[in-house]
C-alpha cells in the first residue's frame, strides 16, 4: 500500500539507466577527456618554455606529441582502473557519482602537476623529478619560503582552482550525457543488468586492449620507458613527449626505493674496471698505495716547479655561476664585468665542467673530491655521506690549517654542518651570525655583499702563525634572489625570462669584485691561492647536445702569486669539480696522499686533453663523458651517443658517427662509475685506512693493463697500523 502511495516522479530508474552500455560510454568519454587534458599541459609546457623552441623543425614537436600519446595513455588507464573493474559489479557501475568523483579528482591532481611543471621544467629543463622529493625533505620553512617568494603562487592556485572546476563540469556533463534511458517497468531479468558471462566477456576484452595500452609498444621485451620518448634531435621536444604524472611516479618508485638499488650497475670485472680506472686517474706524479685495499689511493708527488709561494686557500663557491654568461668565456652581455677584470690577473680553464646540477653536488664534488653517482646525487644527505673522503678538509687538517667556513643561509640545509664536521671543518659563519645586515632574506639568509664583508673580517682575524683554508659560498643567485632593494648594478634586461636570474647573477659578480678589492691589500692575500668556481650553471634556450652542457659548464679561476708566469693566463684542458682539491694540493707543494676522483689540471701531459664525468641532479640516471671537445652521453638503458660540441660565444654541437674512440670512452665511462661506486659503498674512499700509519716502504711495480702506454705504475704499500 506504501508503495503504491509513492510519488511516480520519485521511482528509481532501473539498471538501464546506469546499464553496462552507459557505463562504457562514460569510460570512453572519460578517457578522451584525460587525453585531451594532458595534450592541452604539454601545449601549454610547450608555449610557456617557447624559447627553448629556437630551430626546432615543427615535425618534431608533432613527433612529441604523438610519443606523448602512448605515455598519456598508461597514465589514463591507470586512473580508468576502478571503471574498468567496475564492469563486473552491476552495483559499482550504478555508483557513477562516486566513479565521476575519482576522475575528476584525478584529472585535478594531474592539473596541479602540470602547472607545477611549468617554472619546475623553466629552472631545470627536466620534466617532474626526485627533485621535488628533495626538497619536500629539507627544512619546511625555507622551502615554502623560496616558493611563496619565488614563484607566482597565487596565479597557478588560481589556475588550478579555474581548471579543475572546468574537469569536474565536464565529466559531470558527460556522466549525464552518457546515462542510458531510464526503464521504470522491466523483466526480473533486466533488473540485474547484463547478464554475468556478457560483463566477463566484456571485461577480458578491455583487459587485452587495456595492457597494450599500458605497455605503450606490441614490441616484445620492456614496456614503453622514458627513453622511447627521445626520437628527435632536439631534447626540449624529446622532454615534452613524457607524461608529468609518470615521471613523478617512477621517481617516487626510485625514491622509495633503497637508493643502493638505483646505484650504477657492474658491467665489467672489476679487476678490470679498476685497472681502467686507475690508468685514467693515476699520472707519472703518482705511486699508487694500497693496491688491495683502496682503489685509486696514492701518494701524489707534484713537479717541483709547479708549486706556488702560497701557504693559506680560500675556495669560493659561487652559485649558479654559468659560464654561458661569462664575459671572459666568451659573452658578450656583460654580465660579468668583475670577473672578467680578474680573469685578467689568473689563470682561466675555459672547459670546465660541475660534476652536477645542484649546489649539494658542487660542494662535496669541489671540496670532497668525490664525482656524482647515479643512486647517490645527495650523497651528503646518505649513510654513506657519513664516510670519510680525502677531500680538502682531510688533506689540510692534517697540515694543520685553520678553517672557516662563510655562508649566507643556514647550514642545516643539505646537512651541510654535518657532512663538513665530519669531513675536518671546525669553524662556521652562517645566517644567525650576521649583524644589520643589508639584506636579511626570510628564505634564504643575507646577501652575497654581506656573506663577502663578513668573510672579509673572518680571513683577516685567523691565526697568522698558522696558515688558513677557507670555503666561502654565495647564494643570492639562487631563486628567490636575495638582493637589495637599491640594486649596486643595473638590472638586466632583453633576456625574457633570464633577467631576473641575469640580474642576480650581476649582483653576485659585483660582490665579488668588492671583496676582492677590499682584500687586495691584507697581508695575507701575497701568501693566497684563490680558486673561485661555480656550483652549476642554468639552462639557456641554446642546446648543444642532449646532455645539456650549459648547465653544466661553469668558470675555473685560480688567482695567486706567479701563476700567470708559471703556467699562462688560459687553459682548455677539460675538466671537473673533482680536479679541484688535486689542483690546490698541486700548487702547495710536498707529497700528499689522497683518493681524489680527479687530478691535478696543471701537472697533466702535454697531449692530454683532461676527462671529466658529468650527472645532472634528479633521478635523471644519464651520465656523460667529455674528453677534449668530444661528449659520449649514456643514457639509461639506451645506447651511447657521441657528439662533438664548441661552447663560448659561439656554441654549437654535432652528432658524430660511432668510431674507433666511443668503444674506448664507454668502457672508461663505465669502469670510472662502476669502480667509485664500489669504492663508496665499501667506504674505501679516504686518504688511508683508519688507524694506518704512512710507512717508507720500498716501491714496487704494478701491472699494466695491456692497452696503456704510459710507463709502469710505481706502487707504494703502506703499513697498517
Amino acid at each position: 500500500m506504501l508503495s503504491s502511495m509513492r510519488r511516480p516522479g520519485r521511482q528509481r530508474p532501473l539498471p538501464g539507466f546506469y546499464g553496462l552500455a552507459a557505463h562504457l560510454r562514460f569510460t570512453s568519454a572519460s578517457a578522451l577527456a584525460l587525453l585531451a587534458l594532458f595534450a592541452l599541459l604539454r601545449l601549454g609546457l610547450l608555449l610557456f618554455n617557447r624559447e627553448l623552441i629556437g630551430s626546432t623543425p615543427l615535425g618534431s614537436f608533432f613527433e612529441a606529441f604523438g610519443n606523448g600519446l602512448r605515455f598519456d595513455l598508461r597514465v589514463t588507464v591507470y586512473i580508468l582502473l576502478p571503471l574498468l573493474l567496475g564492469v563486473l559489479s552491476v552495483r559499482v557501475m550504478a555508483a557513477r557519482g562516486l566513479l565521476r568523483l575519482w576522475v575528476s579528482v584525478c584529472a585535478s591532481l594531474a592539473i596541479l602537476l602540470g602547472l607545477i611543471e611549468l617554472n619546475f621544467y623553466r629552472e631545470f629543463h627536466q620534466r617532474l623529478n626526485s627533485l621535488v622529493f628533495q626538497y619536500l625533505q629539507e627544512d619546511p620553512a625555507t622551502v615554502l619560503s623560496m616558493l611563496w617568494h619565488g614563484f607566482p603562487v597565487l596565479q597557478l592556485l588560481a589556475a588550478w582552482g579555474v581548471v579543475s572546476a572546468a574537469m569536474f563540469a565536464l565529466f559531470r556533463w558527460l556522466e549525464r550525457l552518457t546515462r542510458g534511458a531510464p526503464v521504470l517497468h522491466s523483466t526480473s531479468a533486466s533488473r540485474g543488468g547484463a547478464a554475468w558471462y556478457t560483463r566477463t566477456a566484456v571485461f577480458t576484452l578491455l583487459v587485452l586492449v587495456c595492457v597494450v595500452a599500458a605497455r605503450g609498444t606490441l614490441r616484445q621485451g620492456p614496456p614503453l620507458r622514458w627513453g622511447d620518448a627521445f626520437t628527435t634531435e632536439s631534447m626540449f621536444a624529446n622532454h615534452l613527449g613524457l607524461n608529468a604524472t609518470l615521471s613523478l611516479y617512477d621517481a617516487a618508485r626510485n625514491r622509495l626505493s633503497s637508493h643502493r638499488d638505483n646505484s650504477w650497475k657492474a658491467t665489467l670485472p672489476s679487476d678490470q674496471a679498476q685497472s681502467i680506472t686507475r690508468e685514467l686517474l693515476l699520472t707519472d706524479n703518482d705511486q699508487l698505495v694500497d693496491a688491495e685495499l683502496a682503489p685509486v689511493r696514492r701518494d701524489f708527488r707534484p713537479p717541483v716547479d709547479g708549486q706556488l709561494p702560497v701557504r693559506n686557500v680560500v675556495v669560493i663557491l659561487m652559485e649558479s655561476f654559468a659560464g654561458r654568461f661569462v664575459g671572459a668565456l666568451g659573452s658578450g652581455e656583460g654580465i660579468t664585468p668583475n670577473f672578467d677584470r680578474l680573469a685578467e690577473d689568473g689563470l682561466l680553464f675555459s672547459r670546465f665542467f660541475a660534476n652536477g646540477t645542484h649546489t649539494h653536488q658542487g660542494m662535496f664534488a669541489s671540496m670532497a673530491c668525490f664525482p656524482n653517482l647515479p643512486g647517490f646525487e645527495y650523497l651528503m644527505q646518505t649513510p654513506e655521506g657519513g664516510n670519510r673522503f680525502s677531500g680538502l678538509p682531510q688533506l689540510l687538517s692534517a697540515r694543520q690549517f685553520n678553517d672557516v667556513y662563510v655562508y649566507n643561509g643556514d647550514f642545516a640545509w643539505d646537512n651541510q654542518s654535518g657532512f663538513f664536521s665530519n669531513q675536518g671543518m671546525t669553524r662556521f659563519i652562517g645566517r644567525g651570525d650576521y649583524v644589520d645586515p643589508v639584506v636579511a632574506d626570510p628564505t634564504w639568509g643575507v646577501s652575497d655583499q654581506d656573506m663577502f664583508a663578513r668573510a672579509a673580517e673572518e680571513l683577516g682575524q685567523l691565526d697568522r702563525g698558522k696558515p688558513f683554508y677557507a670555503l666561502l659560498q654565495t647564494l643570492s643567485n639562487h631563486t628567490p634572489y636575495a638582493l637589495p632593494e637599491q640594486l649596486p648594478v643595473a638590472p638586466v634586461q632583453g633576456h625574457g625570462n633570464l633577467d631576473q636570474h641575469l640580474t642576480a647573477m650581476r649582483y653576485s659578480d659585483w660582490a665579488l669584485g668588492q671583496f676582492f678589492d677590499r682584500v687586495r691589500g691584507e697581508p695575507w692575500y701575497a701568501q693566497t691561492l684563490f680558486v673561485v668556481v661555480g656550483d652549476h650553471g642554468f639552462g639557456v634556450p641554446e642546446e648543444v647536445t642532449e646532455m645539456d652542457l650549459f648547465r653544466f659548464n661553469v668558470p675555473l679561476l685560480l688567482i695567486a702569486p706567479g701563476i700567470t708566469e708559471r703556467f699562462g693566463s688560459r687553459r682548455d684542458v677539460v675538466g671537473t669539480q673533482v680536479d679541484v682539491v688535486p689542483t690546490i694540493m698541486g700548487r702547495l707543494g710536498g707529497e700528499v696522499r689522497h683518493q681524489c676522483w680527479g687530478r691535478d689540471l696543471l701537472s697533466l701531459a702535454v697531449n692530454d686533453p683532461g676527462f671529466g664525468i658529468i650527472k645532472p641532479s634528479g633521478s635523471d640516471q644519464t651520465v656523460a663523458m667529455i674528453r677534449g671537445d668530444r661528449v659520449l652521453v649514456q643514457p639509461k638503458e639506451q645506447s651511447a651517443r657521441l657528439y662533438r660540441y664548441r661552447l663560448g660565444a659561439n656554441p654549437h654541437g654535432e652528432r658524430l658517427a660511432p668510431d674507433s674512440d666511443t668503444a674506448q670512452l664507454q668502457r672508461q665511462l663505465e669502469a670510472y662509475l662502476q669502480t667509485a661506486t664500489a669504492s663508496l659503498l665499501g667506504n674505501r674512499s679516504a686518504d688511508r685506512e683508519r688507524g694506518a700509519v704512512p710507512g717508507g716502504v720500498p716501491l714496487a711495480r704494478a701491472v699494466v693493463p695491456a692497452e696503456s702506454s704510459r710507463p709502469p705504475i710505481l706502487v707504494r704499500q703502506a703499513t697498517e697500523g
